[in-house]
């Protein structure tokens, strides 16, 4: 067998550095994009109920749950690097509410339509049920990516089992 030369692995490590590098850096911009986004969208929510409609609906007050699920969202994964998968499902079932109470103050009468929002929120709250039930009997270890302390006993760093890595 030939021998890998020095310098070719000095090159590939520093490569893969920088790669690293590129991607976190990335990583990082992309998310304070999108936290500042959904922060300008909420203040602009706000601003127009204030301003212009002098008073919030239901439609509004769901739509800054939406926001404030979101800016959570943002913050949980900027903090542990790990994406909650129950928060996705939550501003699910907040928009399809959303979506069901200006249905229902638009056209005032029943429909399939009615049917079909109720049974996926239906569907999505089971699927909230599947994932708490899942992360509580399967738990694994979660820690802020800054944290300097050792993992537990026989605990591998694992995305937690209700999230996204």
């Amino acid at each position: 067998m030939s021998e890998r030369n020095p310098k070719v692995e000095k090159l590939e490590a520093l490569l893969d550095q920088l790669g690293n590098f590129a991607v976190e850096a990335f990583h990082y911009i992309a998310l304070f994009v999108i936290g500042c986004m959904v922060m300008w969208s909420a203040g602009h929510t706000v601003y127009e109920i204030l301003t212009v409609k002098k008073f919030a609906t239901i439609d509004d007050i769901l739509l800054l749950f939406i926001y404030l699920e979101l800016g959570a969202m943002v913050g949980i994964y900027f903090k542990t690097n790990h994406m909650p998968v129950r928060f996705l499902i939550y501003i699910a079932i907040t928009a399809l509410t959303r979506l069901l109470i200006a249905d229902i103050q638009h056209t005032h009468k029943a429909s399939m339509d009615l049917v079909i929002i109720t049974g996926s929120i239906l569907i999505l709250a089971f699927a909230i049920l599947v994932v708490r039930y899942a992360s509580w009997t399967f738990p694994s270890v979660i820690r802020d990516k800054h944290s300097e302390k050792p993992l537990p006993e026989g605990k591998t760093p694992r995305p937690q089992d209700d999230e996204l890595a």
